[in-house]
């Protein structure tokens, strides 16, 4: 048995722990909203993978388990990737109803977000001179099996990715070819 962080502390850093107190993490890494008792195999294939990279095999849980996912991001201030968004929202269509989830945790920081910056004025626009576009990138890309995707260079290919399609993604994670 061992205790996964549902948003692992690499994501967490790197979605913007760094710019929170050293409370503020250490709350983080223990608030029961964001530890979860696994097994060994499970807490070791999931690392620092977040809902674009790794959902938990039971289908029946991950609703459960990207509302925690969200729930922990917004107690502490840490921001999601487009193709973590995307993989979250894909996940709770399917499960509309599930609540977020309050942290509970006595040292759970209440973050306010900073106010943005004023605006700076607008600097004069001049019209660039027209330039010719280079010859425009294929929109359509189809890859038909993970050796293709793997041949042009793009495996893995995630949720959002050009050439991404089900067929790459067998355990539906939203990442193929992986």
């Amino acid at each position: 048995m061992q205790i996964d962080h549902v948003v692992a502390l690499n994501n967490a850093w790197v979605t913007g722990a760094q710019q929170i107190s050293q409370e503020n993490r250490m709350a983080l890494a223990n608030d029961p909203l964001n530890l979860l008792a696994v097994d060994g195999p499970t807490n070791g294939s999931k690392g620092a993978g977040d809902a674009a990279t790794w959902l938990p095999a039971n289908t029946g849980f991950r609703c459960e388990y990207v509302a925690r996912q969200i729930s922990v991001k917004a107690v502490y201030a840490l921001w999601v990737a487009p193709a973590e968004r995307d993989a979250m929202a894909r996940i709770l269509s399917s499960c509309p109803d599930q609540p977020a989830y309050a942290s509970g945790y006595d040292a759970a920081p209440v973050i306010a977000a900073p106010a943005p910056d004023p605006a700076p004025a607008p600097a004069p626009v001049e019209e660039a001179p027209a330039v010719e576009d280079p010859e425009p990138a294929p929109q359509d890309v189809y890859y038909e099996n993970c050796t293709a995707a793997r041949e042009a260079g793009a495996a893995p290919v995630r949720t959002g990715d050009p050439g991404y399609a089900s067929h790459l993604d067998r355990d539906g994670d939203g990442v193929g070819c992986e």
